[in-house]
């Protein structure tokens, strides 16, 4: 199988902004959830999330921009920018018909749509901007990014629940593997902390209710599960042909080995309770890897803290990788800073590119009693170990499951 090189990261997310900020948060164990404070959120009964302040610090987009797009376009921008400097990609120099722009998300732009449809019940549709119709949409991020850098090659959009931003990457790396693009921007991006779209949340099901308690509320894979945290995001990543990416000198943090994707079938919003699915998934994107699962050296769980998919999980990985379970390290670094939804995959996929690249397993934090048992988790302190080949593990609502696996370059 043709590898897929990552030459290029974007991040932005609650523990920084840009990948070093981000990775040193990360590896130091803080929690970086919160109560929400941008509004009152005292009356929805989960109102803690993983914010980002001064979002604006560390943009480029003009104010004139800035009132057309919603803050998950602008997210997206800033990381598509960090992205492109971090390849040391002009995108002037390229061909604009062969670059494309995967990108995932679940809920669309909510604080541009929830403001000007209050202003249209006040004021009259006179009211109401008329980039709202353009602003929300969950294409809208990929659009913005395309206006703004002149891109015209083939993308795409991905709405599947909190396993968007993985798929997104995983059909990029089989686009390029058919030679149609030289490059894509891929990943995904989520600003759930509005009063509409926390609203969303909350009757989504499965938010942790610890109010009292933000840095301990979400707590994957331990006893004292009380459910998941939101957190808003954008992560990026530049992928390239090995090929090109060696013909141009380009750094190459890691490379894309395989995917597999697959569907429970059996509720529309819980998982398979036996993980088979998951199971196939994951051997899917071994076998197109052409990797066996003695080779892998970390997991990087989905982790929701929900009891029927942390067991639904586990149960999937100890099916492909049999005794070996209790000895590969894993670990759901989100647990310090929320669950991105649409956005998860892809920041937990630059977590692990940054793990391989520093030798470092980033931690589960609250994770004190272990439940289901039965895995080598990494709880509270990050472990310093060679990881050569990663499996990433992202799965939404109806048992989406989505699985890349990626090797050290």
């Amino acid at each position: 199988m043709d590898k897929i090189a990552i030459t290029g990261i974007g991040v932005v997310a609650p523990p920084g902004i840009g990948k070093r900020q981000f990775w040193a948060n990360i590896k130091s164990g803080r929690s970086f959830i919160k109560k929400i404070t941008r509004f009152d959120a005292q009356m929805y009964p989960a109102h803690i999330a993983g914010q980002i302040d001064e979002l604006e610090k560390y943009s480029t987009v003009s104010e004139r921009l800035l009132k057309k797009i919603d803050t998950f376009s602008h997210m997206a921008l800033i990381a598509a920018e960090m992205a492109l400097n971090d390849a040391e990609i002009e995108i002037k120099k390229e061909d604009p018909n062969l670059v494309g722009i995967f990108l995932g998300n679940a809920l669309g732009g909510w604080l541009y749509a929830e403001t000007e449809l209050r202003d249209l019940y006040i004021e009259g549709r006179e009211g109401v901007s008329p980039y709202l119709a353009s602003a929300w949409f969950p294409a809208a991020p990929q659009g913005q990014v395309s206006i703004y850098y002149g891109i015209k090659g083939f993308s795409k959009t991905v709405v599947a629940d909190r396993a968007s931003s993985l798929m997104a990457i995983g059909y990029a790396a089989k686009v390029l593997r058919k030679n149609k693009l030289n490059l894509i921007l891929a990943g995904g991006m989520e600003a759930p902390v509005t009063p509409y779209a926390l609203l969303c949340c909350n009757t989504y099901g499965g938010l942790s209710e610890d109010n009292e308690h933000p840095q301990e509320a979400y707590r994957p894979f331990d006893k004292r599960r009380c459910g998941f945290v939101i957190g808003e995001g954008a992560g990026i990543v530049v992928l390239e042909n090995m090929e090109r990416a060696k013909k141009r000198n380009a750094r190459i943090f890691a490379y894309i080995c395989g995917y597999g994707t697959t569907c429970d079938g059996v509720d529309r919003i819980r998982p398979a309770a036996d993980g088979k699915e998951l199971a196939r998934a994951i051997s899917m994107a071994l076998t197109e890897a052409e990797i066996s699962p003695e080779e892998i050296d970390y997991i990087s769980l989905d982790g929701l803290a929900i009891d029927i998919w942390d067991y639904s999980e586990v149960r999937a990985i100890k099916t492909v990788f049999g005794s070996r379970a209790k000895e590969i390290p894993v670990s759901c670094p989100k647990s310090s800073f929320g669950n991105l939804l649409g956005a998860c995959g892809v920041v937990d996929l630059i977590t692990t590119i940054l793990a391989m690249e520093y030798n470092l397993v980033p931690p589960t934090l609250n994770l004190t009693e272990p439940d289901p048992e039965g895995l080598n988790f990494v709880k509270e302190v990050g472990r310093e170990y060679y990881i050569g080949k990663a499996i990433v593990i992202s799965r939404g609502r109806g048992g989406i499951n989505s699985v890349l696996v990626i090797e050290k370059a």
